[in-house]
């Protein structure tokens, strides 16, 4: 019998983990701008932590946890509970007690990436083994990890990562679920409104209108839904403090320009949240929408043994992450091809063309090695495959003369290259992040067309806006060949650049400006470089 990954389960498998790989880089490198620093805790921990954390009466404790009875080795120790971690906020809690993180200066501003674990039932986008990339920020008051300034930053952190990603069409719903103070007669109103109906609920809403009501929100049955619509909403039983530390919070986002919705039946699944509490969604992800949540647990350190440290954080699920990057045909820019692909020709070929392949590796540049016994008609076959445009020759008439033949397959012509000269050419043909900034700020000050991929498919145009616009790097172009998803062609086009790869200049030149039909061109944040009526501007 063959045997299979466990269900829930599942394998990530090139190219599939390039994308992964991307969304972590990329991760770090916007935590790294916020003073964030990584945290690694373990897999499993005693099941307490959870239990006390996370909430006994939530569903993730109540029955999704993988947990077991470690037996005792010696007769010296005691058997105990342990558990995979369902989610990683109280076990790097658990660390800033363990390691007393808060006799370090400032706030402890902590992420993690890696697997988390619940027996739920599989279905798209969710799993029984998935990914997370999170992060914590915690301390004593006395350091500002009460203040509506800290969520706010965490929140525009996000909408960063979001946009540096390309991820579209998201929506940031925020709500407050009071506090400690305000909680108890926000249970009680709901106790009293839910007992004449709780009958006519799903046996998991009527087990939490007993343990704890705020939890019937959480529902995603259809036919509770418009019971949960007549439910009073927790907006009304605030009290001051939480009704003016949520007002600071929106009154931060709308000065910051960052665009979010109040969503009154936003609680979140775990016990520890206070006060403000949030989600992203993104459309083209169905009726389970949500890529990313999180809020504040200001009470946590104290549930489980610690002093006082308020804090907020969030968890972004990672499996859905690259469901929403699919969605948006960006996956592709975030898959790598080598740059180039060594073929030997000819019996005894494999020795120096392994020899070149380190010296070309050790240039930094990314090669994919053939073998002897490939016909030429093979290796540039699986160079294609491959999507490798540049295939080197190594024979032995490119031995005796020190030269190589190079191949580019994208427009079949051949050149004899030296040595010397071959990291030069391959490196020019590879089109890195920092180049696409010069090549488009070129191409708009020499007004030349410009050839490249968007959405899998070729397109040319006349570049003649580029900048940030709505928190997104567009190019606002004059397309007039290739493909178009947005009618005919030629007419005005709004590009993604995170989303263009195979950028190139070409040789021939356009004549400045064209008219902008009305509403085509909207308004930039910061331009980078802009083709006026009579002259360039680069600001």
């Amino acid at each position: 019998m063959t045997i299979k990954a466990v269900r829930g389960t599942r394998d990530l498998l090139p190219p599939e983990t390039e994308i992964w790989n991307r969304i972590e880089q990329t991760a770090r490198e916007i935590f790294s701008l916020y003073n964030f620093s990584e945290i690694r805790t373990p897999i499993f921990e005693n099941t307490q932590l959870f239990a006390r954390g996370v909430g006994e009466a939530t569903d993730i404790v109540f029955k999704e946890m993988y947990t077991w009875e470690d037996r005792a080795r010696a007769q010296s120790e005691k058997a105990q509970s342990l558990t995979l971690r369902p989610e990683n906020t109280a076990g790097v809690v658990r660390a800033y007690i363990e390691h007393k993180l808060w006799e370090r200066p400032g706030l402890q501003k902590l992420y993690y990436i890696g697997p988390q674990f619940r027996r739920e039932r599989p279905q798209k986008g969710r799993y029984r083994q998935f990914y997370q990339i999170g992060a914590e920020v915690i301390g004593p008051p006395s350091a500002g990890s009460e203040s509506p300034a800290r969520d706010a930053e965490v929140l525009e952190m996000l909408v960063m990562l979001l946009n540096r990603l390309n991820i579209k069409e998201w929506t940031l719903e925020l709500n407050s679920v009071g506090s400690p103070s305000s909680r108890p007669a926000y249970n009680e109103a709901l106790r009293q409104a839910l007992s004449g109906v709780v009958g006519r609920m799903c046996t998991d809403c009527q087990r939490r209108a007993v343990t704890n009501p705020l939890r019937v929100f959480d529902c995603k049955v259809p036919e509770d839904q418009p019971i949960i619509e007549t439910l009073p909403r927790i907006s009304g039983f605030l009290d001051e403090a939480d009704r003016k530390h949520f007002a600071d919070v929106q009154a931060i986002l709308k000065a910051t320009g960052l665009p979010f919705v109040i969503n009154d039946r936003l609680v979140r699944g775990l016990d520890y949240y206070t006060r403000t509490a949030f989600e992203f969604t993104q459309g083209s992800l169905g009726a389970q929408n949500a890529i990313l949540g999180g809020g504040r647990y200001d009470g946590l350190s104290e549930a489980l043994g610690g002093p006082r440290a308020p804090g907020i954080g969030f968890a972004i699920g990672e499996d859905r992450f690259v469901m929403a990057l699919s969605a948006g045909s960006e996956q592709a820019s975030f898959i790598s091809v080598p740059q180039a692909f060594i073929a030997p020709l000819g019996e005894g070929m494999n020795v120096p063309a392994a020899k070149l392949t380190r010296e070309l590796r050790s240039a930094g540049i990314r090669v994919e090695l053939g073998d002897e016994s490939f016909r030429l008609k093979k290796s540039f076959e699986t160079a294609e495959k491959l999507g490798i445009a540049k295939v080197v020759i190594v024979g032995e008439n490119e031995i005796a003369a020190d030269q190589y033949a190079l191949k580019d397959l994208k427009n079949g012509q051949q050149e004899k290259v030296s040595q010397a000269r071959l990291v030069e050419i391959i490196n020019s043909s590879q089109l890195r992040r920092g180049d696409v900034d010069k090549l488009l700020r070129t191409a708009i000050s020499e007004r030349k067309r410009i050839r490249f991929i968007y959405q899998g498919k070729p397109r040319t145009a006349e570049p003649h806006d580029y900048g940030i616009q709505k928190g997104l790097v567009r190019l606002f172009c004059y397309q007039i060949g290739g493909e178009s998803r947005s009618g005919p062609l030629p007419d005005w086009r709004l590009i993604d650049v995170p989303g263009m790869s195979n950028l190139e200049i070409l040789k021939e030149t356009f004549a400045g400006s064209r008219p902008i039909p009305s509403g085509k061109h909207q308004k930039w944040d910061e331009v980078f470089a802009r083709v006026g009526p009579g002259d360039f501007q680069d600001t």
